[in-house]
């Protein structure tokens, strides 16, 4: 079958460059909507398997280890064979794992699922974002991540919810059930509706001295490491209010479980509609402005989380007024600077997009881990850690503005 892209073939027309993008998008988030649901079913589980709870969490440290290393894997795999083989073939071993983890017979089995389903499913990241790569214009790589970044937030918003829906009436098993079936449309979505956006390049070895000098060429890159490090601090941002807002919602403020996935979905609106807003524009601005605008408005609402709960002056309410508002500007940062990041590689943009998806799951685990650890009975660890980010964010921003020339073309 000939590689089509959108760039050389003008019969696609605007209502495939949205389905497209639609299958991008679900590509995306097949990979978080896997933890967020299942999350609900942890007390089953462990019912069923007649163990604990921190042990059923083994699975959930399986999958944030599979996803993270997947996607180093895959990014010389997808430059060297293409977009779509490596991107079936990942989806492929979702699928049979996650058939693994329906049937699995005790915890241990469970958790080595987990682990595979996870390195199968993380190639939907890193391959949407190479795709993404291949098929837009500079300029237009950071709009369309706000729309994968729309897709992508509504999972924290609808999973806990499905999966809790799903382990009540049906038994933890069946979220498994539900995720065979997506993953099986995914397979036939990019199968018979996705473009293969590059083509195999026999000339990209595949030995581990080579591919280990495409990361070093990669992480050399003067641009990327400066926009990539903004973006895995965003990413540890968001992670350190997922890890910490069980700790926060249930136990500080009391809310019951009914109305803490009724806060974190409203919370996730923030995200969805910064990224959206970010979309337009993107139209009318430079991306450089927008994300120092965005990047100094985090900070000063991540400063005052931090300052007025350090005070003790903040009301529930203002706490969630500025999270929503911290995940408002996580909506403009995030698309921008990925888009920077990955904006000098062609070629090897599978192994690019790759690297940055691992520093971001890379940095959301120590962001998770560094809350836990500083853990006292309050809600100060997820702030500062949240306003650490911010601050991290800001510098590698303005560092980007005193020592690169970028164009926004």
């Amino acid at each position: 079958m000939k590689n089509t892209t959108l760039q050389d073939n003008k019969s696609y027309s605007q209502k495939n460059n949205y389905l497209i993008i639609l299958i991008l998008g679900f590509l995306s988030a097949l990979g978080p909507f896997s933890i967020d649901m299942y999350l609900p079913g942890f007390n089953a589980i462990a019912l069923d398997f007649k163990t604990n709870i921190s042990t059923v969490g083994y699975s959930l440290t399986a999958y944030f280890i599979g996803i993270s290393t997947g996607q180093i894997i895959f990014g010389p795999l997808l430059d060297r064979y293409g977009r779509k083989k490596p991107l079936l073939f990942g989806l492929s071993l979702y699928f049979l794992a996650t058939i693994g983890c329906f049937v699995a017979p005790n915890i241990n089995v469970f958790i080595g699922m987990r682990l595979l389903s996870a390195l199968g499913g993380c190639v939907g990241m890193v391959a949407s974002s190479a795709i993404v790569r291949d098929l837009f214009p500079a300029k237009e790589i950071a709009r369309v991540f706000s729309i994968l970044l729309l897709v992508m937030g509504v999972a924290p918003i609808l999973a806990p919810t499905l999966g809790g829906f799903i382990t009540s009436n049906f038994g933890w098993r069946y979220m498994f059930a539900l995720l065979i079936i997506i993953s099986t449309l995914m397979f036939l979505s990019v199968s018979l509706f996705l473009p293969e956006s590059k083509v195999a390049d026999p000339s990209i070895s595949l030995k581990l001295k080579n591919i280990l000098s495409e990361y070093i060429i990669v992480f050399k890159n003067k641009q990327f490491i400066i926009y990539a490090l903004a973006v895995a601090a965003n990413s540890a941002g968001l992670f350190a209010y997922i890890s910490g807002s069980p700790f926060v919602y249930l136990k500080l403020f009391g809310f019951s479980e009914k109305n803490y996935g009724l806060i974190f979905g409203m919370n996730a609106m923030g995200l969805i509609v910064g990224s959206q807003i970010n979309a337009f524009l993107l139209k009318r601005y430079e991306r450089k402005k927008i994300v120092l605008m965005a990047s100094i408005a985090q900070t000063i609402t991540a400063i005052t989380l931090l300052s007025t709960n350090v005070l003790g002056i903040i009301p529930k309410i203002g706490v969630l007024a500025l999270i929503f508002l911290y995940l408002f500007w996580y909506g403009f940062i995030g698309p921008i600077s990925s888009s920077f990041a990955l904006e000098p590689f062609k070629k090897n943009s599978g192994s690019a997009s790759a690297l940055l998806g691992s520093m971001q799951m890379i940095s959301g685990a120590l962001a998770s881990g560094l809350v836990s650890y500083l853990q006292n009975g309050t809600i100060l660890p997820v702030v500062f850690v949240i306003a650490i980010c911010a601050i991290i964010i800001l510098a590698m921003v303005n560092i980007a503005k005193l020592t690169l020339k970028l164009e926004d073309i």
